[in-house]
């Protein structure tokens, strides 16, 4: 490794405790988008008692920390904060137990299901350990604890509430996700990574009826049903083989009895794509499928879709991929990866858009590697091994927590490293 990464990480040991304890914590006291008020506290705090000038509030619960040392290149790197609306299932002697009201009052488990936490508690302790040794690097480090990405609004709130006049202007802004991976495992990829993630309800209306008298009725089940079956065929048939794309119909609602004809169902539906060209093509494809089919049921009202999210693709940019491939396979050998693309989504890439400088987004592992050795050897990955948003979901703390606080040094002391080192 180089000599300004291995002096920062030098005080890994140190403060390994604080970074677990700080871990396990914010996982047993998660808070869903917009609500993060108790962890970016902590973060604040945190930043604070290292030196960092602290700016908090920023579209709504986000913040900054910024650390100068001396002239040179200006470095962003991020983290997101909010959890899930998911009941833990893990068992952990830290799980979640909170649970928080819902609009109609009926109380919503919450989780940190996405390793939102590994994010946090690794961005703190890399924040701490640069802090400690200043030596080592020159520039200026910019920290961002960003809200409510699942919801894929926080970024957008932090540049609409001014981020790019209120932060020193980065010439790299860079990312991690904990993903189910080995645990020491760290993936770089140039280009397309994650997709663009489109989510849209649909009303479709019908006519009401007794259920004993169809022939009064515009049925919309069947006309959902249909929809439903057709839309499995926009991927399959309407692009080509080697262009990957997901349609999914996460959600169909309908009716209050069995024998009622409702007037009307609701469907709820995700795309997720690569590329623009692509993105246009699905969605045009699944409201013309979706009128169609209420059209062949003589539908006599229109469809109406309301957009629900939308999360832009992930591109990373290939200069600062590259850079960041080289200090991994540096620091990490042999568990250093080009990591295959993902359907997850994300919307981070709005913060380096807004200040118009490239990025780079990589993975890192938080499955036990014993459990995840065992599964890939029965050919049982896919069920045996908890995925993001599962409510079994909870990286291991080591080496998840190191791994995650190294590849953020390594990854900015890219840019950030002495001259003489």
């Amino acid at each position: 490794m180089s000599r300004a990464t291995d002096t920062v990480l030098k005080g890994l040991e140190e403060i390994r405790p604080w970074v677990e304890d700080l871990y396990k914590d914010l996982h047993t006291h998660p808070e869903l988008g917009r609500q993060e008020h108790r962890t970016a506290a902590k973060a604040a705090e945190a930043l604070r008692t290292d030196g960092y000038e602290v700016t908090e509030g920023i579209g709504g619960t986000g913040l900054i920390g910024v650390l100068r040392r001396g002239e040179g290149p200006t470095v962003m790197l991020r983290a997101d904060m909010d959890a899930l609306p998911v009941a833990e299932a893990t068992g952990l002697p830290y799980a979640s137990t909170v649970t928080v009201p819902s609009d109609d009052g009926t109380p919503v488990p919450v989780m940190h299901a996405c390793g939102h936490d590994v994010h946090v508690a690794s961005m703190l302790g890399f924040a701490r350990l640069m802090a400690r040794a200043r030596e080592a690097w020159h520039g200026t480090l910019v920290v961002l604890f960003q809200p409510d990405e699942e919801g894929g609004t926080g970024a957008d709130a932090m540049v609409a509430d001014g981020l790019v006049d209120r932060s020193p202007r980065p010439d790299v802004v860079l990312a991690q996700h904990v993903l189910p991976y080995p645990a020491g495992y760290v993936g770089t990829r140039a280009g397309s990574f994650l997709t663009a993630a489109d989510s849209t309800r649909v009303t479709l209306y019908g006519r009401g009826a007794h259920g004993s008298m169809p022939q009064h009725a515009i049925d919309p089940v069947v006309m959902a049903a249909m929809a439903v079956v057709r839309l499995q065929t926009v991927v399959s048939r309407e692009l080509a083989p080697a262009t990957p794309a997901v349609v999914t119909v996460g959600s169909i609602t309908a009716g209050t009895g069995p024998n009622i004809i409702p007037d009307r169902a609701e469907l709820k539906i995700n795309v997720r794509t690569y590329d623009e060209e692509t993105r246009a093509t699905v969605r045009a494809a699944v409201e013309r499928v979706v009128r169609a089919e209420a059209a062949a049921s003589g539908a006599e009202r229109e469809p109406e879709f309301e957009a629900l999210a939308a999360f832009p693709p992930t591109v990373n940019d290939e200069a600062p991929t590259r850079t960041v491939a080289a200090a991994f396979d540096e620091l990490f050998g042999d568990q250093a990866h080009t990591i295959e693309p993902q359907t997850a989504s994300e919307d981070m890439s709005r913060i380096p858009e807004a200040f118009g400088v490239p990025f780079t987004y990589w993975g890192i592992g938080g499955t036990d590697p014993a459990v995840y050795e065992k599964a890939a050897a029965a050919g049982r990955l896919t069920s045996d091994v908890p995925v993001n948003h599962s409510p079994h979901f909870a990286p291991v703390p080591q080496p998840t927590l190191d791994t995650g606080v190294s590849a953020l040094t390594a990854a900015a002391l890219a840019w950030l490293a002495a001259p003489e080192d």
